[in-house]
């Protein structure tokens, strides 16, 4: 990530939160290419822009979760428009958190926010992600590694109903 990125990115970065409420925020450009032709954000680029944000929180390396960058699979996805998002927005924030853990499969919530609106304000964009660990030889789920899923737990939050 840039370092004009992350001061362009309007709030801060990276993992906040203690243990147990953890939250990672990163910043996305958005490219002139991903609005359409009434200037927002088009949903399939949304949606790329939201699994390549999942990629620091996740899949770099140093991380316990890298591992699932060898095999993972997306088994159901849900994106809700509460507002839009347009190209002078940008960079967009992101914000991820795991709604649950399971012994193979977590369910990861995305918040997208422009650069200029508070973490406090409602967002446009709001993903459930379902993803579970693959074992790309066997074709089968595996069950997340003791590591994998500690620090999975770092970040769920507890459903508050």
């Amino acid at each position: 990530m840039s370092h004009q990125l992350v001061l362009d990115a309007g709030g801060p970065l990276g993992v906040t939160g203690e243990p147990g409420r953890r939250v990672f925020t990163t910043a996305m450009p958005v490219r002139w290419s991903d609005q359409d032709l009434y200037r927002h954000v088009n949903h399939a680029r949304m949606i790329t822009l939201i699994e390549e944000a999942r990629i620091p929180w996740l899949f770099e390396e140093g991380i316990p979760t890298a591992t699932l960058a060898a095999g993972a699979v997306m088994t159901d996805l849900a994106v809700k428009y509460r507002g839009q998002v347009k190209h002078a927005e940008g960079p967009i924030r992101v914000r991820m958190w795991c709604e649950k853990v399971g012994g193979a499969l977590f369910v990861a919530r995305h918040e997208v926010r422009g650069r200029t609106t508070p973490d406090t304000a409602p967002p446009a964009v709001e993903c459930t992600a379902r993803i579970a660990a693959f074992d790309l030889q066997t074709q089968r789920p595996r069950r997340f590694t003791q590591a994998e899923r500690d620090y999975l737990l770092e970040f769920r939050h507890e459903d508050p109903s």
